[in-house]
């Protein structure tokens, strides 16, 4: 088994994408066989990996646009430091092709300023498809939907966000 200390973290961008009733938007994981989420149908925000050269912003509109389909977003923040989480031990050595311990990630707070029908969780060219649904939720229902382990990550995404929320 890998010895998760020995392994570095993915950096990685994510996005709280807000509507005009600051409402977040999650998508529901497509069932992936060796997903990093392991098993289960959990909901969460875009995000993903920032690719070598490429900067944490430039990552998060990247992120949203593949997975979402979302181009017409205003940013309006991002976290002030680095947040991290670990993988559960099942998942090191397996996740991410064993690369990794777990995601240090950039978040932002953007606001769709789009229609609706722009969302499209149709896979852009050489990806597959991240959600297989999609919804608004408030806030603070965001850490229920995400799987266990990404929980005390969104908690801080919220309290650093909460002050965009109209509710």
């Amino acid at each position: 088994m890998t010895e998760p200390s020995s392994l570095p973290y993915r950096p990685c961008a994510g996005v709280m994408l807000l509507n005009a009733d600051g409402h977040v938007f999650v998508g529901r994981r497509s069932e992936r066989k060796g997903a990093s989420e392991g098993e289960g149908r959990w909901w969460q925000m875009p995000q993903g990996g920032i690719d070598k050269g490429e900067e944490a912003e430039d990552a998060a509109r990247r992120e949203l646009w593949e997975e979402t389909g979302v181009r017409n977003a205003t940013f309006l923040a991002q976290t002030e430091d680095w947040l991290v989480y670990d993988l559960p031990a099942e998942l090191v050595g397996v996740a991410w092709k064993g690369k990794y311990r777990g995601q240090k990630q950039m978040w932002y707070a953007a606001r769709f300023e789009g229609a609706e029908h722009e969302i499209n969780l149709k896979p852009r060219p050489d990806h597959k498809a991240e959600f297989d649904a999609w919804r608004w939720v408030p806030m603070a229902d965001l850490p229920a939907l995400v799987v266990p382990f990404k929980r005390a990550v969104y908690a801080t995404v919220i309290e650093t966000f909460a002050s965009l929320s109209l509710e």
